[in-house]
């Protein structure tokens, strides 16, 4: 069987129009990633899912989304619960640190038994950045804290949730986007740290989660690191920082091409991306133009990025806990622990 596109794309609406799913079919994207604009109902939702895995014949394709609580969510509140933010957990535990890290465990797991149910296999989630004085706010209240321990604890427990309900986490943004003083959304972040504070920070939280399966990208230079690229574009990045001083060797993706932090058209932005050793990039505007421009710098998933995917779903599959976990009883707790802070 070919391999599939390294590249991670989304639709424009709720449900897969005619063109999507031929570009779909005939480029096959190594998975998807869904937004706002695709999520209206439980019903819906579930068929789009389908429909993307059924374009592309693979119904282990991962579909991802950003659910993280707060202020980035993506399941509208008509039909979904709205996590809490991030730093919510960070100010509870200030205060009662087992109890905290109990409920950023609980708060995962009931993000996962949502995104179960509609068959969404990867959450692009715990936000493992620490946010420095004067930062922009784009990471803010969805970093746990700036105490990189602190962001090391939540993680670890937001993570475990999630994958005892059966949902991937993807730690990011590696190596840290918590000192970028613009947004990466519109500009491109300059760090100027030392390597000596991003190793006794920035560093800190995803070393003690490289264990996990899926990690993205930030699109900012370190100068310390590279000071000509981002880490998404930098080879040097990625294999002495992520792979080499991180230690981490499961499926690492871009953050989205689409922001204005990369520079040169779509597709050079993947191809360059994949040749400085990200596994799969990730492209999220969902217009078809963009998408197959996209797609067309994208190459096949090396035999090293199927083997990564591959171990990345088994182990979703093993972390899955099949005990009965009782939803309301969890929210109740992760609200009582919140509202002590």
């Amino acid at each position: 069987m070919t391999a599939p596109l390294a590249a991670i794309v989304s639709c424009a609406g709720p449900t897969l129009t005619a063109d999507e799913r031929a570009l779909f079919a005939d480029a096959d994207p190594a998975g998807f990633i869904l937004f706002r604009r695709n999520c209206a109902t439980p019903e819906q939702l579930r068929d789009l899912v389908a429909s993307l895995r059924a374009a592309v014949g693979r119904d282990d394709a991962p579909v991802l989304i950003d659910q993280e609580g707060g202020r980035v969510v993506r399941l509208p509140e008509e039909h979904w619960r709205i996590p809490p933010a991030a730093a919510r957990f960070g100010a509870a535990a200030r205060k009662a640190p087992e109890r905290a890290t109990r409920a950023a465990w609980l708060n995962g797991r009931l993000i996962a038994a949502e995104l179960c149910g509609l068959g969404i296999t990867v959450n692009t989630l715990p936000v493992l950045d620490c946010p420095a004085p004067q930062a922009d706010p784009v990471i803010g209240d969805r970093a746990f804290a700036a105490e990189s321990e602190l962001v090391s604890a939540l993680g670890r427990a937001t993570a475990g949730g999630l994958e005892a309900g059966g949902v991937t986490p993807v730690m990011k943004h590696v190596p840290g986007h918590g000192r970028a003083r613009v947004d990466s959304h519109h500009a491109l972040p300059r760090i100027e740290a030392p390597m000596a504070d991003l190793r006794a920070s920035d560093l800190v939280p995803f070393r003690a989660l490289n264990d996990l399966a899926w990690a993205m990208t930030a699109h900012a230079v370190f100068d310390a690191i590279d000071p000509h690229a981002p880490v998404t574009t930098s080879g040097r990045g990625i294999r002495e920082i992520v792979r080499g001083e991180i230690g981490f060797d499961g499926l690492l993706v871009s953050d989205d091409l689409g922001m204005a932090a990369l520079r040169g058209d779509l597709a050079a932005r993947a191809a360059d991306a994949l040749a400085a050793g990200c596994d799969l990039v990730l492209h999220c505007s969902g217009t078809l133009d963009e998408t197959r421009r996209v797609l067309s710098g994208c190459t096949l998933a090396s035999a090293q990025t199927e083997a990564r995917l591959a171990v990345a779903e088994r182990r979703r599959h093993a972390g899955r806990d099949t005990a009965a976990f009782d939803a309301a009883a969890a929210r109740d707790e992760v609200n009582a622990v919140l509202e002590t802070a």
